[in-house]
């Protein structure tokens, strides 16, 4: 189901006043009356634009200022100031979603007048002053930070849990540009991007699981050498994969305990309701419902749906499950702690040849290496390390940051440390990072 067309009228006086406020903060200090009367006009506009759709996309296309599909081809001062605003931020253009209100309207305007964001990332910026509803759309690429990468890649997740929740088809577009950045930022950096999967929101797991499958899915795939090409649909499955999970009752989703065989039953469902789903976006590769659906079928053909059986499907659900069991392994379950990445990998060989593809796991595992970045590890002299890297040639090669002593005490200020694959004789063993108490997130996220 499409949203429906946009009131023209009421978009060219969103704009207006939208230009009208921006203008005002640039001349008047943020308490004049001015700024709040255009702020909260402003947001009323948006709220009736957005009665019967979740979100409204405001940008550049060759220098033309568009709303939706309408170009505003006539010239004005509102556009000058929107299209000047734009390409301050080095923006493609904004989505604007429901909940958009003058509070946030004007934090985010005054944010882009002083321009403040620039040393920290226009969109951890946002995030520390709570803007969540005005969202920068641009193109990702490997200059692109992986943490912005990565919080795109969430909210465009969050919001196409949104539009299936109100019934509604999810945009490809969107989809396609955060996959994109996700595959850029792997080829220019493998392990960041990777490392942020290992931090887990346990309060936004249904959106984190959806977009850590899709990182993991696309290392999967550059471990296996895939094309350029299949690397994007891995993503896209991944990010997909579990939509079906919606058309679910949520009270058997978040049961802790053992499901009943019927609640059982209704979770099997959620591939071939994914994939019908999925199968309704535009241009959508047919790969990509494929991981949809047999993303649970296992290497060995015996998982579900049952009617999967016996059908010839592309080689890429394979790897696409991989990243799933992966990423379920290294989670906090309510009926099992995580495992170390080393660890996953150790359980994972025990299924290779049924659940999981043996020759795409070895790729994978190998492509980690041994110590796999978010491990931490006890050296021979005591001290205790996280692996934050690991070398892009050579896997062996690890690089560390020490974060303890060998008399077990907590360092200051943490060592970095580069290890040689021909050293790695120096690592004697692997610690429980959680029992420890380190913080994967201080580590990771840089």
């Amino acid at each position: 189901m499409r949203s429906n067309p946009v009131n023209i009228d009421l978009m060219k006086k969103f704009v207006q006043t939208l230009a009208g406020a921006a203008q005002s903060l640039r001349l008047y200090p943020r308490s004049h009356p001015l700024v709040s009367r255009q702020t909260d006009l402003c947001a009323q506009h948006l709220s009736e634009l957005l009665v019967d759709r979740t979100s409204l996309r405001l940008g550049l296309a060759d220098g033309v200022l568009f709303c939706e599909d309408y170009l505003f081809n006539e010239s004005n001062p509102a556009l000058a100031e929107m299209a000047r605003l734009l390409q301050a931020l080095k923006l493609e253009g904004l989505e604007l979603r429901a909940g958009a209100g003058p509070r946030e309207i004007e934090e985010f305007l005054v944010l882009a007048h002083e321009g403040g964001w620039q040393a920290a990332g226009l969109e951890q910026a946002l995030a520390e002053r709570g803007i969540r509803h005005v969202l920068p759309l641009r193109k990702p690429s490997t200059q692109e930070p992986p943490r912005a990468v990565f919080r795109h890649a969430l909210a465009v997740a969050e919001h196409i849990c949104q539009e299936v929740v109100l019934g509604r088809t999810p945009s490809t577009t969107e989809a396609g540009t955060a996959v994109r950045g996700m595959v850029e930022s792997t080829l220019g950096n493998p392990n960041a991007l990777f490392a942020l999967t290992l931090i887990k929101d346990y309060d936004n797991y249904t959106f984190q699981h959806s977009v850590n499958v899709a990182v993991i899915a696309i290392a999967v795939g550059r471990a296996c050498e895939v094309a350029e090409e299949d690397l994007h649909i891995l993503g896209m499955g991944g990010l997909l994969h579990d939509l079906g999970k919606l058309k679910v009752d949520i009270g058997i989703i978040n049961k802790p305990g053992r499901l009943t065989h019927e609640e059982f039953e209704e979770i099997k469902k959620h591939p071939e309701h994914g994939a019908q789903l999925v199968a309704r976006m535009q241009s959508i590769p047919p790969q990509v419902v494929d991981i949809v659906r047999g993303h649970h079928l296992h290497y060995n053909r015996r998982g579900y749906p049952g009617d999967l059986i016996g059908r010839p499907l592309s080689p890429l659900v394979d790897m696409a499950a991989i990243a799933d069991s992966f990423d379920a392994m290294t989670t906090l379950r309510a009926y099992r702690r995580p495992v170390s990445p080393r660890q996953a990998g150790r359980e994972m060989r025990r299924v290779a040849g049924t659940l999981l593809h043996p020759d795409f796991l070895d790729r994978f595992l190998a492509f980690l290496g041994p110590y796999p970045v978010g491990t931490a590890v006890r050296l021979a002299g005591g001290e205790i390390a996280l692996v934050i890297s690991v070398g892009s040639v050579a896997r062996q090669d690890l690089g560390l940051r020490v974060l303890y002593d060998r008399a077990g005490q907590k360092l200051a200020v943490p060592q970095e440390r580069e290890l040689a694959a021909t050293d790695l004789d120096q690592v004697v063993g692997e610690v429980d990072p959680f029992l420890l108490g380190i913080d994967l997130e201080e580590h990771l996220a840089q």
